[in-house]
């Protein structure tokens, strides 16, 4: 699954490089604008991130992803201060289909077990890494956590699916961590791929993980800059899962 991404801040529709909030760029009229273009465009998933949420603990651009799901017709994936059972309530209220956990996650994963088990397939986590160690409240903290430690609490909770993201990668157009990819695969998660990706051959390498259990790919700079279009990333992805 292709998840082009969609971030907010301020009320705005913007990208960052390596989670810097200094360094954002407002990538389309708005929110709104953005989901409706990936949809006419043929996205089936869109990936929506709060960052001022991320910041500060709790969803902070409900308004503007209300009108995403209200306006468009196809599923949103959440995350961003989503760090209380409320949390999660209020967020699937706005009409999100699933909700991504992070910084909850690594500070409570028997909270995360309740909550998997209490909305079941509604939950993923968000595994972002720094030079392989956990990173949370919206990137701004570094953990002393292994990215693979992380993994397998999370697997120990109940968690099936988790998106990871290399940091230093995010923005930067430099080609996703098909190292990091590979181990946390080998744990038998599905793993959705974020961060980095920014060309055909890089979506040819992400394709050849998808019999060991890669789900997802998320797009952010690649496809709002034009180095991608969304119906590239699609038949190369698709056409690996056909040969799988």
């Amino acid at each position: 699954m292709i998840y082009p991404a969609v971030d907010i801040r301020l009320g705005r529709c913007v990208r960052l490089k390596q989670g810097d909030f200094n360094r954002s760029v407002q990538v389309a009229e708005s929110p709104l604008s953005a989901a409706r273009t990936w949809e006419q465009k043929g996205a089936q998933w869109l990936h929506v991130v709060d960052l001022d949420g991320a910041l500060a603990g709790y969803p902070c651009n409900l308004t503007k992803v209300r009108e995403m799901a209200a306006g468009t017709n196809i599923p949103i994936q959440m995350g961003g201060g989503i760090r209380t059972e409320q949390h999660i309530e209020e967020v699937l209220a706005a009409g999100v289909a699933r909700v991504i956990l992070g910084t909850k996650a690594v500070q409570d994963p028997t909270w995360v077990q309740r909550m998997v088990q209490s909305y079941p397939q509604q939950i993923v986590v968000g595994v972002d890494a720094r030079d392989g160690k956990v990173a949370v409240r919206g990137w701004q903290e570094e953990t002393e956590e292994p990215v693979l430690a992380l993994a397998a609490r999370m697997q120990d909770a109940g968690v099936r699916e988790i998106i990871y993201t290399d940091i230093r990668r995010d923005g930067m157009l430099s080609g996703p961590d098909l190292v990091g990819l590979e181990i946390l695969l080998g744990t038998g998660l599905s793993v959705i791929a974020s961060g980095g990706i920014a060309s055909r051959d890089d979506l040819y390498r992400l394709q050849r993980l998808q019999r060991k259990g890669l789900s997802g790919v998320i797009i952010g700079k690649a496809l709002y800059s034009g180095y991608l279009t969304l119906t590239q990333a699609q038949e190369i992805l698709e056409a690996g899962e056909q040969a799988c």
